[in-house]
């Protein structure tokens, strides 16, 4: 049986290091949560409240965020392979060096995100707006070209 915390109030609750894989988060207020090096592999936050939320040493294979908020939310270095973050927010977050690879990030918003060394690569990217960005480090897919990203 999986912990749910559906719908919960886990506003600022320090879960470092906790073991939480496959728990379900769906709808939950988990603005602030600290997470960080928290096992979180295949978990459902889909529709959380994440904004500034540290995941900072999670590995995040095959969570799914898809529409929740993570505004200004620390990802930095994290492993989200085949994660799922469909319409996701990530305005001004930390995704330096996060890797990506084969995640769903259809229609996210990265606007003022950082994605310094950020890998990208075989990632589709329809729907997302990278205007403004700076990809100079960033590892894109075989073959984009940029529309409108900062050079």
């Amino acid at each position: 049986m999986r912990a749910d915390f559906s719908s919960a109030n886990l506003a600022d609750i320090d879960l470092q290091g906790a073991n939480l894989a496959y728990a379900l988060f769906h709808g939950a207020n988990l603005e602030g949560a600290d997470f960080s090096a928290a096992r979180l592999g295949g978990a459902d936050f889909s529709k959380a409240s994440m904004k500034r939320a540290d995941l900072r040493g999670c590995d995040l294979t095959e969570t799914i965020f898809a529409g929740a908020d993570l505004t200004e939310a620390e990802l930095g270095g994290v492993e989200l392979f085949r994660a799922d973050l469909g319409g996701a927010i990530l305005r001004r977050a930390n995704l330096r060096a996060a890797n990506f690879r084969y995640a769903n990030i259809h229609g996210a918003q990265l606007q003022g995100a950082d994605v310094t060394t950020t890998i990208l690569r075989e990632t589709d990217l329809t729907g997302v707006d990278l205007s403004g960005l700076d990809l100079t480090t960033t590892l894109m897919p075989r073959g984009w070209k940029a529309a409108g990203a900062a050079k």
